[in-house]
Parts: C-alpha cells; sequence; structure tokens
C-alpha cells in the first residue's frame, strides 16, 4: 500500500483536510477556505489501520468540501482522519518494467511477484488526446487470420474494433485469440484491461499467457467485478496510460485489449449514482457520451507509431439499442456482432456477417475484388435469412431451383466461415487454424461460384483453408 501513496504525495508539501463523511465509496472531506484541491487530482486518506486509501476528487460541494471517490475499499475509515492533496491526478508506474505483471488501478503489482523498482517512471492517468494534425490515419489492415473478420469487418491498425454480443456468444474467446494472432504475426506489446471481469477469467487468462509464453510481451491491468466502481472506472485509463507510454516515447505498436467496456460504462453509472447525480436515458448516467469519448478518443496513431484497440463490449438483453452499446459503437472503425442464433447452432465464431461491418472494406483500402467478394458472401447469406420462414413452412423442395442453389451456397459458406481457434484446442481437441486473407477470398469465391455445390456441408464446417475443406470431401467419398 505504501506505493500507492507515492504517486500522491510526490509533489511537495500536500494539502491537508479531514474526512467528514463516508458513504461507500464516496468520501466527503473538508479543506481550508479557498484551497479546494482541483477536479480529478489524487488524495491519499488515513485509514486506521494505519494504510493508506487514494481517492480522486470528482466534485467540489463548496468553499470548503470536496466529494471523492475512493479507488479502494473504504472499509474501516473514520471521519476525522487525515487526507493529503498532491494537486496531480494519480500517477501509475510506465515502461519496461510492467512487462509480463499484472497490475491494479494503482499499478500496485497483483501477482505476488517482485516489487517494482524505486526508479520506475510514473505518468497521470488523465491525459489530453493528441492534437487531430498529429493522429495518422488508419488505413493498413490488421491481418488476424480469422476469416470472417479479414473478409467482412477488416481491422485497422492503430483503429477501434469492438466484439459486441450477450452473455455467453465467445466474446472473451474472439479477444484471446486475437491477443494470440498478435503475438505470433506482430511481435509487437499487448496491454489487457480486465474492466469488471470475474477473478476466475483474469486468473485463467494470466496461466494461458505463462503457458503460452507471450506474458514476457504483455501488461494486465484488473479492476474486477469484487472491487470498488472508483476502481472499475478507473482501470481502462490505466491500461491507455502504460499503453501510452509505449507508443509515445519508445516508438513502439501496442495492442490494447479491453474486456469489457460495457463494464466501464456500469461502473461510470454506478459512480454517478453515488455523486447524486439525476440518471439520464434508461438510467445511465448523464456524462455518458463524454466519459466514453474521453477514453475512446486517446486510441489513436501518431508519428507512424499505432496502438490498436480491440474491445469486448457486452449487450445487456440483446438489445442493439441500449444507449450505452450505441455511444462505444460511435467510435469504431470496425464493428463484430455476435450472433446468439449462430452461436445455438454451433457456427463459431458466432458473428453475425450482416450486422458486422468496417469502413475499412472499400475499394481503395482492400481492393475491388475484396469488397466484391464480401458484398456477394452478405448478399447469399441474406438472401437465406429472407427464404428461411418460407423452409421452415413449406420446406426447401417448394423453392425456385435459383433460390434453391443460392440456399446451399449459403449454407456452405456459413460453414466455411466457421474455423477452430488455438485458445480452444485444450477444450475441442482441435488444433487451431489462421487463414490468410487470400485464402479466404478464394475458398468464398469457389464456393459462390458453384465448385462446391455437390459438397458434404460438413467438409467445409471448422476448417482453415478450402484445400483442407477438399482433402475432407475425398476422404468422405
Amino acid at each position: 500500500m505504501q506505493m500507492q501513496s507515492v504517486s500522491v504525495e510526490q509533489s511537495g508539501a500536500p494539502l491537508a483536510g479531514e474526512v467528514v463523511a463516508v458513504r461507500g465509496a464516496v468520501i466527503d472531506i473538508a479543506f481550508p477556505a479557498d484551497s479546494l484541491p482541483p477536479l480529478n487530482t489524487a488524495l491519499s486518506i488515513e485509514s486506521e489501520e494505519g494504510e493508506r486509501i487514494v481517492a480522486e476528487v470528482q466534485a467540489h460541494l463548496n468553499d470548503r468540501t470536496v466529494r471523492a471517490l475512493a479507488m479502494q475499499s473504504t472499509s474501516g475509515l473514520p471521519r476525522g482522519g487525515r487526507a493529503y492533496a498532491s494537486g496531480q491526478a494519480i500517477a501509475v508506474p510506465v515502461g519496461d518494467a510492467m512487462l509480463g505483471r499484472l497490475i491494479d488501478v494503482m499499478g500496485a503489482p497483483g501477482d505476488k511477484g517482485a516489487s517494482l523498482p524505486a526508479d520506475v517512471p510514473r505518468r497521470p492517468i488523465h491525459r489530453e488526446p493528441p492534437p487531430l494534425s498529429a493522429q495518422d490515419v488508419a488505413t493498413e489492415i490488421f491481418s488476424t487470420g480469422i476469416k470472417v473478420i479479414d473478409l467482412l469487418a477488416p481491422l485497422a491498425r492503430g483503429g477501434k474494433a469492438a466484439m459486441f454480443g450477450g452473455a455467453g456468444v465467445g466474446k472473451t474467446v474472439l479477444v484471446m485469440e486475437l491477443i494470440h494472432a498478435m503475438v505470433e504475426h506482430y511481435k509487437g506489446i499487448s496491454v489487457f484491461a480486465g474492466v469488471g471481469e470475474r477473478s476466475r477469467e483474469g486468473h485463467e487468462l494470466l496461466h494461458d499467457m505463462q503457458s503460452s509464453g507471450v506474458l514476457p510481451r504483455t501488461v494486465l491491468v484488473y479492476g474486477q467485478m469484487n472491487e470498488p466502481p472508483g476502481a472499475r472506472w478507473r482501470v481502462p485509463l490505466t491500461a491507455l496510460t502504460v499503453a501510452e507510454y509505449f507508443r509515445d516515447e519508445q516508438r513502439q505498436n501496442v495492442l490494447l485489449l479491453m474486456d469489457n467496456v460495457f463494464r466501464f460504462v456500469q461502473a461510470g453509472a454506478e459512480v454517478s449514482g453515488l455523486l447524486g447525480r439525476l440518471p439520464s436515458r434508461v438510467g445511465y448516467q448523464p456524462t455518458l457520451a463524454t466519459e466514453v469519448a474521453a477514453l475512446q478518443e486517446r486510441i489513436v496513431s501518431v508519428g507512424g507509431t499505432a496502438i490498436t484497440a480491440i474491445e469486448a463490449v457486452y449487450v445487456p438483453a440483446d438489445d442493439f439499442t441500449d444507449p450505452a452499446v450505441t455511444t462505444i459503437a460511435a467510435h469504431l472503425d470496425s464493428t463484430v456482432v455476435l450472433s446468439r442464433a449462430m452461436a445455438a447452432e454451433g457456427m463459431y465464431p458466432a458473428i453475425d456477417p450482416i450486422a458486422s461491418s468496417s469502413i475499412l472494406l472499400d475499394p481503395l483500402v482492400v481492393g475491388a475484388e475484396h469488397v466484391s467478394v464480401a458484398t456477394e458472401v452478405r448478399r447469399t447469406i441474406e438472401h437465406y435469412r429472407e427464404l428461411q420462414d418460407v423452409i421452415s413452412l413449406l420446406g426447401i423442395e417448394e423453392l425456385a431451383a435459383d433460390d434453391r442453389r443460392i440456399v446451399g451456397r449459403a449454407r456452405r459458406l456459413q460453414r466455411f466461415l466457421t474455423q477452430p481457434f488455438t485458445v480452444t484446442e485444450a477444450f475441442t481437441g482441435v488444433a487451431g487454424r489462421s487463414v490468410a486473407v487470400e485464402d479466404t477470398l478464394a475458398g468464398c469465391k469457389a464456393i459462390l461460384e458453384g465448385e462446391c455445390d455437390t459438397w458434404h456441408e460438413q467438409s467445409l464446417y471448422m476448417v482453415g483453408t478450402l484445400d483442407e475443406a477438399r482433402e475432407r470431401e475425398r476422404d468422405a467419398a
């Protein structure tokens, strides 16, 4: 705990105040007249056990009292306790010393490893985004090896992409596979922000990274479900500060993964209620758009060095019109939508080919052939969906010959766009596949042109390239 207070007291003689009220994670502190600490600056408060609690100023109640949000549990914190204001934002450790470590919102190690060195550089978690004139346009493709993403919703290096889905449709598995792809192909640095996730998931991710050998190039930042809302609310900013240091001062490309951004919004709503603000639409905080923008606008490429963000977003009750979901979606370059219906059919990854989209699916970026194949794949699957009610009522035999042919190709396309993942190999016993964009395009083109019309649908299910499916078909014949 002592290390956490260093960042609060490093700016000379701190201003002293007194705790006048404690309501869960919210603390009211009185200071001498006309000397209130600024908003979003850190406070260090002494608890009865002699430990220090770090809090952040959120509101000025009057000319003497501030309302602050605690980053740790306030259990045992008495009224009358001393509080020290640094006048500076919370600062967290950054740099090479963080690689391979698991830290909390304040930068304290949570992996039972060695203490961080005393001279580790620190940076404030609140920063303005780089000016628009300094930002690079994200037009370079970030190849994932996942067929359906590379074909229909290509990701941008230095861009922002999100996986939207309800509970249990495969968001975390998809994010884990993308971490694997990043380390395998790009040899970059990964920063993972676990926002409001279960403790079990954090434990599993740490062990998976240790066993796969990717941990030495990764920083894990956690603010889990059992922590106060302040910790969950500020964890993405801590992770982003670590990523910005690698981008700006070490000129390294960074993959920033956040699981789950909805929990960041949810923590903000809890904080807003604790601070006494009136709720807005559907009970969310009135500052929802501002909070999401403050996070997302810092994720940019500067001077040829990129932060590429891949975010998982929980969709409450599968309602894609939820204000949190629509606010996050407004900032993205690529939108990957996971479908519960496809997951129920065993079509993994359960990515909806119609609802998923990307601004990079443009002939000037990916080429005319890629756009043409992607458009034809979408059109074929969409036509099949329109006919599904007719098929379920009357049977496929009642369709016209052209429609029957399109339905057959659409079903084969859906199966070809499934693939086994490296991260699920331990559960399925099937080795993961990574497929180049050219092979994905060639396979889809062959199916659309009728080359696979006589094949068994099962031959195309959970394969990598079309050549693998061809071998399966040959073995089955």
